[in-house]
């Protein structure tokens, strides 16, 4: 009976899905409650719930009015993010510790986000949570990793972020309203916080969500294939303009390359919907000079292959554009 319960858990769990599965929803109408309501108080959350999402007919534009209305009205609180990390240091290593403490300090978290509206991922999470059950939706914390050109990770370093799941129509989709919600800014060695709506981070596809965000659970990968940590560490650099259009770097998987002067490197793409006339190009750095390639390029579908011989030894930077957007950064050692 126990390995009965534990296969359906899996299964529930392996049923994901993706933006593209709304395509034919309009979110006009919840972005625009959720606009109407900016400046709402947090002191009454079933009310701030209702107000958002009693207009709405379905499960997902509910959801979405809760999610804008959150990003747009929540301030990401650096000074409290650096406390949380501190306090994370002080029990490294210890897996079950650190998820009793973010349980008990996660209220308290909270407790401050409802007087102040500012707070750090672990208060976006908890609200998204928290708004979302009152609407009737079953929406999780998840915990773990987070990755980008500021946030160094290594194998020893502690959970660092926070995101959540939400079920939408028996699936279970992946969203980050921390990162959403703007950017982190140092002006005169201060970090400051800029507001600035980016909408890559909702609903987003699970096989790219996973190039930076690794959960501590892997089951909330939401994907067949589990990457070890390992493996998250060492690939390519992945910017939030990748989420624009869920444009994933499938190959190479790491970061750093090594090949033989006149012999071709290539990279795969990859995006749920069919790759059209998008301009790609390569930007190759070495110290201050830059150079654009454009590379050999084949489309099939879903798949975009980019080929390039590079004739010169040396290191460089590379950097994959689509449009006008670095969606992947990789270093590249080109030897004899």
């Amino acid at each position: 009976m126990k390995y009965a319960i534990f296969i359906f858990i899996f299964t529930f769990i392996s049923s994901f899905g993706q933006r593209s599965d709304f395509k034919q929803i309009n979110f006009k109408k919840a972005d625009s409650i959720a606009q109407k309501y900016k400046g709402e108080s947090l002191k009454n959350l079933p009310l701030l719930t209702q107000k958002l999402t009693s207009n709405l007919d379905t499960d997902v534009e509910k959801f979405r009015a809760i999610y804008t209305w959150v990003c747009t009205n929540i301030e990401n609180d650096y000074s409290s993010y650096l406390k949380t990390k501190k306090n994370r240091k002080k029990i490294t290593k210890d897996r079950e510790a650190f998820l009793k403490w973010n349980s008990s300090f996660t209220p308290k978290v909270f407790k401050k986000l409802l007087t102040q509206k500012k707070t750090a991922c672990t208060g976006y999470a908890y609200l998204i949570r928290e708004l979302a059950n009152l609407a009737d939706l079953e929406c999780n914390i998840i915990n773990g990793y987070g990755r980008t050109t500021n946030l160094k990770l290594d194998k020893n370093s502690l959970p660092n972020h926070s995101w959540n799941a939400i079920k939408l129509h028996e699936k279970w989709y992946l969203c980050d309203a921390t990162w959403s919600a703007g950017k982190i800014l140092l002006e005169e060695g201060e970090p400051k916080f800029k507001a600035e709506y980016f909408d890559g981070y909702f609903l987003a596809e699970p096989t790219l969500f996973i190039k930076n965000h690794y959960p501590l659970d892997l089951n909330w990968t939401l994907i067949d294939k589990k990457a070890s940590f390992s493996t998250f560490l060492e690939g390519p650099v992945v910017y939030k303009e990748a989420f624009t259009n869920s444009i994933i770097s499938v190959s190479p998987e790491a970061m750093h390359i090594k090949e033989q002067k006149n012999k071709a490197v290539t990279f795969k793409l990859y995006q749920p919907t069919p790759f059209t006339n998008e301009k790609i190009v390569l930007i190759v750095a070495k110290g201050t000079s830059e150079q654009i390639i454009i590379p050999e390029i084949s489309r099939n579908k879903n798949n975009c292959i980019l080929h390039h011989t590079f004739n010169k030894t040396g290191n460089y930077d590379l950097h994959i554009k689509v449009d006008n957007s670095i969606i992947a950064s990789y270093t590249l050692k080109i030897h004899q």
